[in-house]
């Protein structure tokens, strides 16, 4: 491994950890060269892979979920380690429920639904990219499930 400072190749783990619910292992390492300290993940990556809407496939990316989410979430009071948590939680019902291929629409509900959840404003924002609103009446259409008075998060 290369430190990230220096590029020096000549380093050594301090530290090693499992992290994500044993989905991945987190190293704490040490470059012998410039003394810095720094911090590597290992995940299994390529086991899944996101159908695109034109038919092509590229491998599953929860870096790639995050920056969604941390689009949607920009200057809302959300902060990052519960962007990182959604991202997690997205990927896990994923890798749980999905063998080989997910469809990214399935992938795009399922970021909806969570930030549905979390927060309103970020959901309509990642709605409206995600589902190409091209009007208001496209805004009216998604937020009327929101502000319908049988929804029960508007019993606040």
């Amino acid at each position: 491994m290369r430190c990230p400072f220096c590029a020096n190749d000549n380093d050594g783990v301090r530290d090693s950890r499992i992290v994500e619910d044993g989905r991945a292992i987190r190293r704490r390492r040490f470059c012998n060269h410039c003394k810095r300290r720094f911090t590597t993940y290992e995940r299994v990556e390529g086991l899944l892979q996101v159908r695109k809407r034109d038919g092509t496939c590229q491998d599953f990316s929860r870096a790639k979920i995050e920056r969604g989410l941390s689009a949607a979430c920009w200057k809302r009071k959300i902060k990052q380690e519960e962007i990182q948590r959604l991202a997690i939680e997205i990927e896990s019902h994923i890798l749980d429920n999905y063998e080989r291929e997910v469809g990214s629409e399935d992938v795009g509900n399922l970021c909806m639904q969570y930030l549905r959840d979390l927060d309103e404003v970020a959901f309509v924002r990642f709605a409206s990219v995600y589902r190409s609103f091209r009007d208001a009446q496209d805004f009216v259409k998604e937020l009327t499930p929101i502000l319908s008075p049988n929804d029960p998060r508007n019993s606040r």
